[in-house]
């Protein structure tokens, strides 16, 4: 089978917003230099990468109560059965997907997952033409070539050219009015990501699916974001089967050991994550301790008190990023063994992970 505490600016989700399916705005791509953009042509085909990809990738409309809403996705499998982001579909009551060569089919949303902004729907009759999308599981490599694809702004197939900036990147998510968390192990990349075209692919030079196209930072430029497709892969069928993902759950409040923290927590170590809270009832509730109290350093009041984790099955934790990353290759009911700085001492605690609950309802 093909498959399977800070926030840095505010996020706009890559959604072209003509009523309440999504927030709206994306910086424009702006291009690089010519020496760069012969590299980049010279490494990827984008003529013929696009004529290999185009016929895969749709443009999904969204009708919900107040108005309407564009997004894209690809065709992941021979049943009929698309790829897109949670969001383009959040609270839809029709979906209707464009085909390349502009057949129409009304679609069903048969699953969603809002920790992966990921989600499924279902078809009946597609072309002949609109084959599956390959996934690509393998980490991509910062300054590997990309191209988006999608219907940025209504602008149905279309390519963008870019780079992977960068790996394993948490992405802050959520709306202005509903609970804020983030989307943990994303790819950033240069290629330009604009309204419309959450939910199509970015794809290598050989046209397999490296992630799902996700969203922008408001003001950014060359700044866009993809779900990789190893979350694709570990997500979807699960969405396909039981129409929901459970994601594990930790139940903690973390910050990555810099300096400061290391000072005001005597360590002699820069890294790891500083446990600031656990929550009561969750999982690391009684295992691991939080902080109970703040330390003055240079005129700041720092967190400190609490266990530091330096790993987590034997993988090395340098920053927050690490453990989110990490925790997404696990399912609930997975027992992790942490090892974590207590009161200056090296020890190992084991933790049965739950099940994340719904966002804004983590007690």
């Amino acid at each position: 089978m093909r498959r399977e505490t800070l926030l840095v600016g505010v996020l706009v989700v890559a959604l072209l917003g003509m009523g309440p399916v999504g927030a709206i705005g994306a910086g424009e791509h702006v291009g690089e230099t010519e020496r760069t953009d012969a590299t980049r042509q010279a490494s990827c085909n984008y003529q013929s990468l696009y004529d290999r990809a185009i016929r895969s990738v749709v443009t999904v409309q969204v009708l919900a109560q107040g108005g309407q809403g564009l997004g894209s996705g690809f065709v992941y499998d021979d049943e009929g059965r698309i790829v897109t982001n949670q969001h383009v579909v959040a609270n839809a009551s029709t979906v209707e997907v464009q085909f390349n060569q502009g057949e129409w089919r009304t679609a069903e949303v048969i699953g969603t997952d809002v920790y992966s902004d990921l989600a499924v729907l279902e078809v009946d009759d597609t072309p002949d033409y609109a084959d599956p999308l390959e996934l690509q599981a393998q980490q991509p490599q910062p300054g590997q070539p990309v191209g988006a694809l999608g219907s940025p702004l209504g602008l149905q197939a279309t390519i963008t050219d870019g780079i992977v900036s960068g790996t394993n990147r948490s992405l802050p998510a959520g709306g202005p009015r509903g609970p804020q968390f983030t989307i943990p192990n994303t790819i950033q990349t240069t290629a330009a990501i604009n309204p419309g075209n959450s939910g199509g692919p970015l794809v290598d030079c050989e046209g397999n699916v490296l992630g799902v196209n996700t969203a922008t930072l408001s003001g950014s430029e060359n700044t866009g974001f993809a779900v990789p497709a190893s979350r694709v892969e570990r997500v979807v069928p699960s969405l396909i089967e039981n129409g929901s993902y459970a994601s594990s759950f930790l139940g903690i409040s973390s910050i990555d050991v810099s300096p400061i923290i290391a000072e005001a927590n005597d360590l002699d170590v820069t890294r790891g994550v500083l446990v600031r809270q656990v929550l009561p009832g969750s999982p690391a509730d009684g295992v691991l301790r939080g902080s109970p109290e703040t330390e003055e350093v240079r005129g700041l009041d720092v967190p400190a008190g609490g266990d530091v984790i330096l790993a987590i099955d034997g993988k090395r934790i340098l920053t927050g990023e690490d453990l989110s990353s990490y925790l997404t290759q696990t399912r609930p009911g997975d027992t992790v063994t942490m090892t974590i700085l207590r009161d200056g001492q090296r020890m190992q605690v084991q933790v049965e992970l739950g099940e994340r609950p719904p966002p804004g309802e983590e007690t």
